[in-house]
Protein backbone atom coordinates (compact mmCIF):
# COMPACT_ATOMS: atom_id res chain seq x y z
CA UNK A 1 0.00 0.00 0.00
CA UNK A 2 1.26 3.45 -0.83
CA UNK A 3 2.23 5.62 2.11
CA UNK A 4 -0.44 8.23 2.74
CA UNK A 5 0.61 11.74 3.69
CA UNK A 6 -0.63 12.86 7.09
CA UNK A 7 -2.47 16.06 6.23
CA UNK A 8 -2.67 16.97 9.90
CA UNK A 9 0.99 17.95 9.58
CA UNK A 10 0.21 20.40 6.78
CA UNK A 11 -0.76 24.00 7.37
CA UNK A 12 -2.73 25.68 4.57
CA UNK A 13 -1.10 28.97 5.50
CA UNK A 14 2.23 27.51 4.40
CA UNK A 15 0.86 27.18 0.87
CA UNK A 16 -0.25 30.81 0.98
CA UNK A 17 3.26 31.70 2.11
CA UNK A 18 4.74 29.67 -0.77
CA UNK A 19 2.47 31.48 -3.22
CA UNK A 20 3.61 34.89 -1.97
CA UNK A 21 7.34 34.09 -1.98
CA UNK A 22 7.08 32.47 -5.40
CA UNK A 23 5.33 35.55 -6.79
CA UNK A 24 7.57 38.15 -5.14
CA UNK A 25 10.90 36.30 -5.42
CA UNK A 26 11.82 38.09 -2.18
CA UNK A 27 11.17 37.13 1.45
CA UNK A 28 10.81 40.74 2.65
CA UNK A 29 8.30 41.66 -0.05
CA UNK A 30 6.37 38.45 0.58
CA UNK A 31 6.24 39.33 4.28
CA UNK A 32 4.88 42.79 3.50
CA UNK A 33 2.31 41.28 1.14
CA UNK A 34 1.11 38.90 3.86
CA UNK A 35 1.37 41.49 6.65
CA UNK A 36 3.86 39.29 8.50
CA UNK A 37 7.37 39.83 9.82
CA UNK A 38 10.33 38.67 7.76
CA UNK A 39 11.28 36.24 10.52
CA UNK A 40 7.80 34.72 10.49
CA UNK A 41 8.04 34.11 6.73
CA UNK A 42 11.53 32.61 7.12
CA UNK A 43 10.28 30.35 9.90
CA UNK A 44 7.32 29.28 7.76
CA UNK A 45 9.60 28.51 4.82
CA UNK A 46 11.67 26.30 7.12
CA UNK A 47 8.58 24.30 8.08
CA UNK A 48 7.53 24.02 4.43
CA UNK A 49 11.00 22.86 3.39
CA UNK A 50 10.92 20.10 5.98
CA UNK A 51 7.41 19.09 4.96
CA UNK A 52 8.28 18.90 1.25
CA UNK A 53 11.88 17.78 1.71
CA UNK A 54 13.30 20.43 -0.63
CA UNK A 55 15.02 23.85 -0.22
CA UNK A 56 12.25 25.36 -2.45
CA UNK A 57 13.88 28.81 -2.66
CA UNK A 58 17.58 29.63 -2.96
CA UNK A 59 19.04 32.95 -1.79
CA UNK A 60 20.52 35.37 -4.34
CA UNK A 61 21.85 38.94 -3.99
CA UNK A 62 18.48 40.23 -5.22
CA UNK A 63 16.17 37.89 -3.30
CA UNK A 64 15.35 34.23 -3.87
CA UNK A 65 14.83 31.94 -6.85
CA UNK A 66 12.63 28.83 -6.86
CA UNK A 67 14.21 25.41 -7.14
CA UNK A 68 13.20 22.97 -9.85
CA UNK A 69 10.84 21.26 -7.42
CA UNK A 70 9.27 24.58 -6.43
CA UNK A 71 8.66 25.34 -10.11
CA UNK A 72 6.96 21.96 -10.49
CA UNK A 73 4.83 22.49 -7.38
CA UNK A 74 3.73 26.06 -8.14
CA UNK A 75 0.90 25.32 -10.63
CA UNK A 76 -0.66 22.70 -8.34
CA UNK A 77 -0.41 24.94 -5.28
CA UNK A 78 -1.94 27.86 -7.15
CA UNK A 79 -4.84 25.69 -8.35
CA UNK A 80 -5.37 24.19 -4.88
CA UNK A 81 -5.55 27.66 -3.32
CA UNK A 82 -7.91 28.83 -6.05
CA UNK A 83 -10.23 25.93 -5.29
CA UNK A 84 -10.08 26.56 -1.53
CA UNK A 85 -10.78 30.27 -2.01
CA UNK A 86 -13.70 29.38 -4.24
CA UNK A 87 -15.14 27.02 -1.60
CA UNK A 88 -14.77 29.66 1.11
CA UNK A 89 -16.32 32.30 -1.14
CA UNK A 90 -19.33 30.05 -1.73
CA UNK A 91 -19.72 29.49 2.00
CA UNK A 92 -19.94 33.22 2.71
CA UNK A 93 -23.02 35.33 1.93
CA UNK A 94 -22.58 36.77 -1.56
CA UNK A 95 -22.61 40.53 -1.81
CA UNK A 96 -21.77 41.77 -5.33
CA UNK A 97 -20.66 45.15 -4.03
CA UNK A 98 -17.98 43.69 -1.73
CA UNK A 99 -17.08 40.30 -3.25
CA UNK A 100 -13.48 39.53 -4.17
CA UNK A 101 -14.39 36.32 -5.91
CA UNK A 102 -13.16 34.99 -9.26
CA UNK A 103 -15.44 33.09 -11.63
CA UNK A 104 -14.74 31.29 -14.90
CA UNK A 105 -17.06 31.09 -17.90
CA UNK A 106 -16.32 28.48 -20.54
CA UNK A 107 -17.60 28.96 -24.06
CA UNK A 108 -16.83 28.14 -27.70
CA UNK A 109 -14.44 30.38 -29.55
CA UNK A 110 -15.72 33.88 -30.10
CA UNK A 111 -18.56 33.87 -27.57
CA UNK A 112 -16.80 36.33 -25.29
CA UNK A 113 -16.20 38.67 -28.22
CA UNK A 114 -19.87 39.52 -28.54
CA UNK A 115 -21.21 39.83 -25.01
CA UNK A 116 -18.16 40.22 -22.81
CA UNK A 117 -18.13 44.00 -23.08
CA UNK A 118 -21.74 44.20 -21.90
CA UNK A 119 -21.09 41.69 -19.11
CA UNK A 120 -18.00 43.58 -17.96
CA UNK A 121 -19.99 46.82 -17.77
CA UNK A 122 -22.44 45.14 -15.39
CA UNK A 123 -19.61 43.67 -13.33
CA UNK A 124 -17.89 47.06 -13.09
CA UNK A 125 -21.15 48.65 -12.00
CA UNK A 126 -22.45 46.08 -9.54
CA UNK A 127 -19.45 43.92 -8.54
CA UNK A 128 -16.25 45.93 -9.07
CA UNK A 129 -14.13 43.49 -7.05
CA UNK A 130 -15.22 40.39 -8.98
CA UNK A 131 -12.64 38.90 -11.36
CA UNK A 132 -13.70 36.98 -14.47
CA UNK A 133 -11.93 34.31 -16.49
CA UNK A 134 -12.94 33.17 -19.97
CA UNK A 135 -11.94 29.62 -20.92
CA UNK A 136 -12.26 28.35 -24.46
CA UNK A 137 -14.38 25.22 -24.84
CA UNK A 138 -13.81 23.13 -27.95
CA UNK A 139 -16.05 20.42 -29.43
CA UNK A 140 -14.68 16.89 -29.28
CA UNK A 141 -14.96 14.33 -32.04
CA UNK A 142 -18.37 12.68 -32.02
CA UNK A 143 -18.24 9.01 -31.07
CA UNK A 144 -20.21 6.42 -29.14
CA UNK A 145 -19.49 8.42 -25.97
CA UNK A 146 -22.06 11.00 -27.03
CA UNK A 147 -22.15 14.77 -27.48
CA UNK A 148 -19.14 16.64 -28.89
CA UNK A 149 -19.60 18.97 -25.89
CA UNK A 150 -19.12 16.24 -23.26
CA UNK A 151 -15.81 17.89 -22.39
CA UNK A 152 -17.71 21.00 -21.29
CA UNK A 153 -19.74 18.96 -18.80
CA UNK A 154 -16.56 17.34 -17.52
CA UNK A 155 -15.06 20.80 -16.98
CA UNK A 156 -18.17 21.79 -15.01
CA UNK A 157 -17.94 18.71 -12.81
CA UNK A 158 -14.27 19.28 -12.04
CA UNK A 159 -14.93 23.01 -11.47
CA UNK A 160 -12.59 23.96 -14.28
CA UNK A 161 -15.38 26.35 -15.23
CA UNK A 162 -18.32 27.72 -13.24
CA UNK A 163 -20.64 28.20 -16.24
CA UNK A 164 -20.43 26.55 -19.67
CA UNK A 165 -22.08 28.15 -22.69
CA UNK A 166 -22.44 25.71 -25.60
CA UNK A 167 -24.60 25.25 -28.72
CA UNK A 168 -26.68 22.44 -27.25
CA UNK A 169 -30.06 22.40 -25.56
CA UNK A 170 -29.57 18.94 -24.06
CA UNK A 171 -27.30 17.90 -21.25
CA UNK A 172 -27.15 15.34 -18.42
CA UNK A 173 -29.93 15.70 -15.85
CA UNK A 174 -27.45 16.69 -13.15
CA UNK A 175 -26.99 20.05 -14.89
CA UNK A 176 -29.26 23.08 -14.87
CA UNK A 177 -29.70 24.77 -18.26
CA UNK A 178 -30.76 28.21 -19.40
CA UNK A 179 -31.23 29.13 -23.07
CA UNK A 180 -29.52 32.45 -23.76
CA UNK A 181 -30.40 33.14 -27.38
CA UNK A 182 -31.12 31.67 -30.81
CA UNK A 183 -28.73 32.04 -33.72
CA UNK A 184 -28.38 31.30 -37.43
CA UNK A 185 -25.70 31.76 -40.08
CA UNK A 186 -24.98 34.29 -42.83
CA UNK A 187 -22.28 34.46 -45.48
CA UNK A 188 -19.45 36.98 -45.30
CA UNK A 189 -17.15 38.06 -48.10
CA UNK A 190 -15.28 41.19 -49.13
CA UNK A 191 -17.47 44.15 -50.07
CA UNK A 192 -16.52 44.24 -53.78
CA UNK A 193 -16.74 40.48 -54.30
CA UNK A 194 -18.35 39.59 -57.70
CA UNK A 195 -20.65 37.07 -56.01
CA UNK A 196 -22.61 39.93 -54.43
CA UNK A 197 -23.67 41.19 -57.87
CA UNK A 198 -24.85 37.78 -59.07
CA UNK A 199 -25.52 35.33 -56.24
CA UNK A 200 -26.24 31.87 -57.63
CA UNK A 201 -25.82 28.44 -56.11
CA UNK A 202 -23.44 27.50 -58.92
CA UNK A 203 -21.37 30.58 -58.20
CA UNK A 204 -21.43 29.83 -54.49
CA UNK A 205 -20.12 26.31 -55.01
CA UNK A 206 -17.46 27.56 -57.40
CA UNK A 207 -15.96 30.06 -54.93
CA UNK A 208 -13.09 29.09 -52.66
CA UNK A 209 -14.49 28.60 -49.15
CA UNK A 210 -13.02 29.32 -45.74
CA UNK A 211 -14.12 27.03 -42.89
CA UNK A 212 -13.73 27.76 -39.20
CA UNK A 213 -12.41 24.56 -37.66
CA UNK A 214 -10.33 24.12 -34.52
CA UNK A 215 -9.01 20.75 -35.71
CA UNK A 216 -8.32 21.80 -39.30
CA UNK A 217 -10.99 19.38 -40.58
CA UNK A 218 -12.32 20.99 -43.79
CA UNK A 219 -15.70 19.22 -43.64
CA UNK A 220 -18.42 21.25 -41.96
CA UNK A 221 -22.19 21.21 -41.68
CA UNK A 222 -22.46 23.24 -44.92
CA UNK A 223 -20.88 20.32 -46.80
CA UNK A 224 -23.47 17.95 -45.35
CA UNK A 225 -26.25 20.31 -46.42
CA UNK A 226 -24.85 20.72 -49.95
CA UNK A 227 -24.47 16.94 -50.34
CA UNK A 228 -28.20 16.52 -49.69
CA UNK A 229 -28.77 18.63 -52.82
CA UNK A 230 -26.13 16.83 -54.87
CA UNK A 231 -23.72 19.75 -54.54
CA UNK A 232 -20.17 20.21 -53.28
CA UNK A 233 -17.71 23.02 -52.62
CA UNK A 234 -13.96 23.48 -52.39
CA UNK A 235 -12.63 24.40 -48.96
CA UNK A 236 -9.49 26.39 -49.74
CA UNK A 237 -8.61 27.31 -46.16
CA UNK A 238 -9.43 26.46 -42.54
CA UNK A 239 -8.73 28.78 -39.60
CA UNK A 240 -9.34 28.26 -35.87
CA UNK A 241 -11.70 31.16 -35.08
CA UNK A 242 -14.28 33.50 -36.56
CA UNK A 243 -12.35 36.69 -35.89
CA UNK A 244 -9.43 35.41 -37.96
CA UNK A 245 -11.92 34.30 -40.61
CA UNK A 246 -13.34 37.82 -41.02
CA UNK A 247 -9.85 39.28 -41.29
CA UNK A 248 -8.88 36.81 -44.05
CA UNK A 249 -12.17 37.11 -45.96
CA UNK A 250 -11.80 40.89 -46.12
CA UNK A 251 -8.51 40.52 -48.00
CA UNK A 252 -9.24 37.54 -50.30
CA UNK A 253 -11.81 36.05 -52.67
CA UNK A 254 -12.91 33.48 -50.07
CA UNK A 255 -16.41 33.19 -48.64
CA UNK A 256 -17.32 31.97 -45.16
CA UNK A 257 -20.45 31.09 -43.16
CA UNK A 258 -20.46 32.75 -39.72
CA UNK A 259 -23.06 33.32 -36.99
CA UNK A 260 -25.30 36.24 -37.89
CA UNK A 261 -24.94 38.29 -34.74
CA UNK A 262 -21.20 37.83 -34.70
CA UNK A 263 -21.12 39.13 -38.28
CA UNK A 264 -23.31 42.09 -37.34
CA UNK A 265 -20.89 42.95 -34.56
CA UNK A 266 -17.53 42.51 -36.28
CA UNK A 267 -17.84 42.25 -40.08
CA UNK A 268 -17.97 46.03 -40.74
CA UNK A 269 -14.66 46.57 -38.98
CA UNK A 270 -12.96 44.15 -41.36
CA UNK A 271 -14.44 45.66 -44.52
CA UNK A 272 -16.59 42.56 -44.93
CA UNK A 273 -20.11 42.36 -46.39
CA UNK A 274 -22.91 40.09 -45.19
CA UNK A 275 -25.35 38.27 -47.44
CA UNK A 276 -28.06 35.68 -46.89
CA UNK A 277 -27.23 32.04 -47.70
CA UNK A 278 -28.86 30.61 -50.81
CA UNK A 279 -29.79 27.50 -48.85
CA UNK A 280 -31.09 27.76 -45.26
CA UNK A 281 -28.22 26.86 -42.94
CA UNK A 282 -30.43 26.15 -39.93
CA UNK A 283 -30.94 27.70 -36.51
CA UNK A 284 -29.72 26.64 -33.10
CA UNK A 285 -29.74 27.80 -29.48
CA UNK A 286 -26.88 28.68 -27.20
CA UNK A 287 -27.41 27.39 -23.68
CA UNK A 288 -25.69 28.10 -20.37
CA UNK A 289 -25.16 25.03 -18.17
CA UNK A 290 -24.26 24.83 -14.47
CA UNK A 291 -24.28 21.87 -12.06
CA UNK A 292 -27.63 21.60 -10.26
CA UNK A 293 -25.71 21.18 -7.02
CA UNK A 294 -24.17 24.63 -7.54
CA UNK A 295 -27.48 26.46 -7.91
CA UNK A 296 -27.51 27.10 -4.16
CA UNK A 297 -24.48 29.33 -4.70
CA UNK A 298 -25.85 32.89 -4.72
CA UNK A 299 -22.76 34.20 -6.48
CA UNK A 300 -23.09 31.73 -9.31
CA UNK A 301 -26.79 32.43 -9.84
CA UNK A 302 -26.00 36.18 -9.82
CA UNK A 303 -23.43 35.67 -12.59
CA UNK A 304 -25.83 33.46 -14.53
CA UNK A 305 -28.46 36.21 -14.40
CA UNK A 306 -25.95 38.83 -15.55
CA UNK A 307 -24.78 36.58 -18.37
CA UNK A 308 -28.35 36.13 -19.54
CA UNK A 309 -28.98 39.88 -19.36
CA UNK A 310 -25.82 40.56 -21.37
CA UNK A 311 -26.94 38.11 -24.06
CA UNK A 312 -30.48 39.51 -24.21
CA UNK A 313 -29.47 43.15 -23.95
CA UNK A 314 -27.00 43.11 -26.83
CA UNK A 315 -28.03 42.86 -30.45
CA UNK A 316 -24.64 41.31 -31.04
CA UNK A 317 -24.28 37.80 -29.67
CA UNK A 318 -22.25 34.87 -30.82
CA UNK A 319 -22.99 31.23 -31.38
CA UNK A 320 -21.32 27.92 -32.02
CA UNK A 321 -17.89 27.27 -33.41
CA UNK A 322 -18.58 23.98 -35.16
CA UNK A 323 -16.93 23.76 -38.60
CA UNK A 324 -19.10 25.52 -41.18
Amino acid sequence: MLHEIDLSRADLNLLVLFEAVYAERHVGRAAARLNLSTSAVSHGLGRLRRLLNDPLFLKTPKGVVPTERAEALAPGINEALRQVRSVVARAEPFDPATTRRRMVIGAPDGVSAVFLDRLMLDIARFAPGLDLGIRQLLPLAEDEAGSPWRGAFRDLETRGVDIAVIPSEEGPLRFESRVLYQEDFVLVLRRDHPFLARPTIEGYCGIGHLVVSHSGDPHGFVDTLLARHGLARRVALTVPNFMFACAIVGETDLICAVPRRFAERFAPGFGVAMTEPLLPLGEFRLTAFVPRSAMADAGLTWMLDKLGAAARGSSFVMAASDPA
